[in-house]
């Protein structure tokens, strides 16, 4: 591995923790030069063979840069974590491992992601929904967000902007 700050590639792993499915190992490392410290993840190879099935029945390559830039579309100035955003996605990757082994429709993807920034966030889940399920009108936005209003997760803080 070769160190993100100076280029050396040597380096000593300090800590090593996997996720709770056993899919990506995280990996804390010190350089042995510059003695700065970075974390890598190492993910199971075959995820990058998966295939996302489309609304239209075409397919593409799972990416999981997708996947992430369109949660930090969705959780622009909010009060999520890029750790938070990630392990969104990694929770959402392990459904996907559980479920499916060469294809997964977009559909089940999205719903996997949804649910975690619904309970990560609110505002950020109705700007997710507002593209991912493509809406219409105006009027099912409303309904969308009149339906994770009622949610008895939602906290003061949030309850407050559904106002």
């Amino acid at each position: 591995m070769q160190c993100p700050f100076c280029g050396n590639d040597k380096d000593k792993v300090i800590d090593s923790r996997s996720s709770e499915g056993g899919q990506v190992v995280r990996r804390r490392r010190e350089c042995v030069e510059c003695t700065r410290r970075f974390t890598t993840y190492e993910r199971v190879e075959e995820l990058l063979r998966l295939a996302v099935v489309k609304k239209d029945g075409s397919r593409e390559p799972y990416q999981r840069e997708k996947m992430i830039s369109g949660l930090e579309k969705a959780c622009y100035k909010r009060p999520i974590s890029t750790e938070q955003i990630r392990q969104t996605v990694e929770a959402a990757e392990e459904q996907v491992f559980k479920n499916f082994d060469k294809e997964v429709p977009s559909r089940f993807l999205g719903d996997a992601v949804g649910r975690g920034l619904r309970e990560l966030d609110k505002i950020a889940y109705v700007r997710f929904a507002s593209v991912y399920r493509d809406f219409t009108d105006v009027g099912e936005l409303i309904n969308e967000a009149q339906d994770v209003r009622a949610d008895p997760i939602v906290g003061p803080e949030q309850k407050d902007l559904f106002d």
